[in-house]
């Protein structure tokens, strides 16, 4: 299968986890009101077992340390380059929240939850691709709680090192990267490693639920007609990853690092824009129809990005 082929089926599988979660919600069988529970199972335990399993994978070496380190950095810049760059361009219009927001959910992608299964699929048996995504879930924590929080609200006092660094996706990915140079892969009971492999198995599935859950309770005409947030899907699912890839594409670099910045770069908008929406206190529904909206069109965009991958790698 090529590609185009295996991106495509891993993105609509992962999107049909959304069904489950719509029709509970409309059959009544469960309460959007309760999600706050279930995100933090996801967050708090399913989401740290998935980067734990990730990076326990691996066996440590200098040149994979080195790469990782520089996957962070890389993704870290092509965030932090973008957002400024958007900001600068709204001008006066950087007023507006809708345009702030456009600069934020531009770089702000779903790369743990998403993007981490997806790569997977396309480099079976290469687990170097997980841990990529890994380290660009932690850059992306950085960047959105410094930067992002003050590029949205405008105001330094919600910048949050504390929340930057001190949250369960850093820290789970910090624990994972030292049981990876420890070698844990070879001296941790399997017991233990198949249960953090099977509960860290359910992050993916447990988010696309919650999304469904999310979209079941919308007013979907007025997500599908709001020009606005089409343009915020676009700057991230196109714009971002041609961004992220055109940084990474003519430099000396393995073909699983240049192709995991494409296909991480193009997830959908991530659910941390409601987190830093909340923190506003206006913009949640603009940053739920980001997320939902950039969610259901990945279906066409990241297969496409993977097309662009085969070109330039042949």
């Amino acid at each position: 299968m090529n590609s185009f082929s295996v991106t495509f089926g891993n993105v609509l599988l992962t999107l049909l986890y959304l069904l489950p979660g719509f029709l509970l919600q409309k059959s009544g069988k469960v309460r959007a009101e309760h999600l706050s529970s279930v995100s933090a199972i996801l967050l708090y335990i399913c989401g740290p077992c998935m980067f734990l399993n990730a990076l326990t994978a691996l066996d440590p070496s200098p040149y994979f340390s080195g790469q990782m380190l520089l996957f962070l950095l890389v993704s870290f810049l092509a965030e932090l380059l973008l957002l400024l760059a958007l900001t600068a361009l709204s001008g006066k219009r950087r007023k507006e929240f809708r345009f702030r927001m456009l600069a934020l959910a531009s770089v702000s992608g779903n790369t743990g939850f998403f993007g981490l299964p997806i790569v997977n699929a396309l480099f079976p048996g290469v687990p170097e691709a997980a841990a990529f995504s890994c380290m660009f879930c932690v850059s992306l924590n950085i960047l959105a709680w410094t930067v992002g929080v003050f590029t949205l609200t405008g105001d330094r006092k919600y910048i949050s090192f504390r929340a930057a660094f001190l949250n369960p996706t850093v820290i789970s990915v910090l624990i994972g990267f030292v049981l990876y140079l420890a070698h844990a892969k070879s001296w941790l009971p399997e017991l233990l490693q198949g249960g953090i492999r099977s509960v860290g198995g359910m992050s993916t599935p447990l988010c696309l639920f919650i999304l469904g859950i999310r979209l079941a309770t919308m007013d979907l005409k007025g997500l599908f007609t709001q020009p606005f947030v089409y343009l915020i899907a676009g700057a991230k699912m196109v714009v971002f990853p041609l961004f992220c890839y055109a940084l990474v594409v003519f430099l000396p670099l393995s073909p699983v690092f240049k192709a995991s910045m494409l296909i991480l770069g193009a997830t959908p908008c991530a659910s941390v824009l409601l987190n830093l929406a909340e923190m506003h206190g206006s913009g949640q529904s603009l940053a739920a129809n980001c997320a939902l909206l950039s969610t259901l069109l990945s279906v066409v965009t990241i297969p496409l990005m993977s097309l662009l991958m085969v070109t330039f790698q042949g």
